[in-house]
C-alpha cells in the first residue's frame, strides 16, 4: 500500500473508533456540565448496553431475521432500557448525594461502576460472548483502501445521533433548561424549572448514547466482555477532557480527534498498536499542561 492508501485507511479506522469515544464522552460531559459529577460508571453503561442489545437481538432475530432492521431495533430498545437504568441510578445513588462533598459522590460513582461490571461478570461467568450479525464483509473499494458497509453504517448512525443531540440541546426548551441549570441551579428553581426532572433527562440521554455505542461496538468487533467498559470509559473521559469537559461540541471533537490520533499514532515508527494507550494518555497529560480547560473548554469562576 502507498502512503496515501495508508492515510486514507487509518482515517476511516480512526473515524469508527472516534465515534465510539465521542458518544460515550457525550454522557460524561453532559452530566458534568449539569451537576459537576464525573460519572465513572458511564463506561459500564456502555458495556451493559452492548449486552442488552445482544439479548434483544437474540430474541427478535428469529422473527425479523439477521439484518440491519433487526440491529437498529435492538439498538433502539437497548437505548431505552439503559436510559431507564441511568435514570434509576441517578435517582437511587446520585440524587441523595448532590449536597454531599464532591469526594463522596465520586466514590459513589466508582461503587456503581463496580456493581455493574461485577454483576455482568457474575451473569456471564466472565466469558466473552460472540455478537454474531452475519452482515458479511461487503464494502467499497477505493484502490487499496477498503471500507465495509458495516463501518459506513456505524459512522453514519453515530453522526446522526450526535447531530440530533446537538440540535436537541441548542434548539429545544428542554435543551435550554439543561444549559440554564448548568449555569445556576438555584435561579432555575426560582424560575419554575423542575431541576430534578431535567437532571434525570440528562442521565437518560447520556446513558442511551452509551448504550448505542455499546451495541455498535458489539456489531463492529463481534464480541462482548464484562470489562469492555473500563478502557473505553477512561478513553471517553480523556476525549471529554481533550475537547473541554462540559462542552457538547468539545466531547464530539475530542472523541473524533482521539480516535484519529490513535489510528495514525500506531503508524509512527517504534509505535505499534500495543502503544496506543500510552499515546492517548500521554496526549492527555501534554494537553492538560498546555491548555487545562481543553480545546473548546472555558475557564469557570467558582461562585461563593
Amino acid at each position: 500500500m502507498s502512503t496515501l492508501d495508508i492515510i486514507l485507511q487509518q482515517f476511516a479506522n480512526g473515524l469508527i473508533l472516534g465515534s465510539f469515544y465521542a458518544m460515550v464522552a457525550l454522557g460524561y460531559t453532559m452530566v458534568y456540565g449539569i451537576i459537576k459529577l464525573l460519572n465513572f460508571a458511564h463506561g459500564d453503561l456502555y458495556m451493559v448496553g452492548g449486552f442488552v442489545g445482544f439479548l434483544i437481538l437474540s430474541a427478535i432475530s428469529g422473527l425479523l431475521g439477521e439484518s440491519w432492521t433487526t440491529i437498529v431495533c435492538s439498538m433502539v430498545l437497548s437505548m431505552l432500557a439503559v436510559g431507564l437504568l441511568g435514570v434509576i441510578i441517578q435517582r437511587v445513588a446520585y440524587r441523595p448525594m448532590l449536597k454531599a462533598p464532591r469526594l463522596s459522590i465520586l466514590i459513589t460513582a466508582l461503587a456503581v461502576s463496580m456493581i455493574l461490571s461485577n454483576g455482568v461478570m457474575t451473569i456471564t461467568d466472565g466469558e466473552y460472548l460472540a455478537f454474531n450479525t452475519d452482515l458479511g464483509y461487503e464494502g467499497l473499494d477505493f484502490g487499496n483502501v477498503f471500507i465495509s458497509y458495516t463501518q459506513l453504517a456505524l459512522v453514519i448512525s453515530a453522526s446522526l445521533l450526535m447531530v440530533i443531540l446537538y440540535f436537541f440541546v441548542n434548539k429545544t426548551l428542554y435543551g435550554k433548561a439543561m444549559r440554564a441549570i448548568a449555569i445556576d441551579q438555584d435561579a432555575c428553581k426560582l424560575m419554575g424549572i423542575n431541576v430534578n426532572q431535567i437532571i434525570a433527562l440528562t442521565f437518560f440521554i447520556g446513558s442511551s448514547l452509551a448504550a448505542a455505542a455499546g451495541v455498535m461496538a458489539g456489531v463492529y468487533y463481534g464480541s462482548l466482555h464484562f470489562s469492555m467498559g473500563f478502557v473505553i470509559g477512561l478513553k471517553a473521559f480523556t476525549a471529554a477532557v481533550i475537547g473541554g469537559i462540559g462542552s457538547i461540541r468539545g466531547a464530539m471533537l475530542g472523541g473524533l480527534l482521539l480516535g484519529l490520533l490513535e489510528a495514525f499514532g500506531t503508524q509512527l515508527p517504534f509505535i505499534g498498536s500495543e502503544w496506543k494507550d500510552v499515546f492517548s494518555f500521554g496526549l492527555l497529560i501534554l494537553l492538560l499542561i498546555l491548555k487545562p480547560t481543553g480545546i473548546l473548554g472555558k475557564t469557570e469562576i467558582e461562585r461563593m
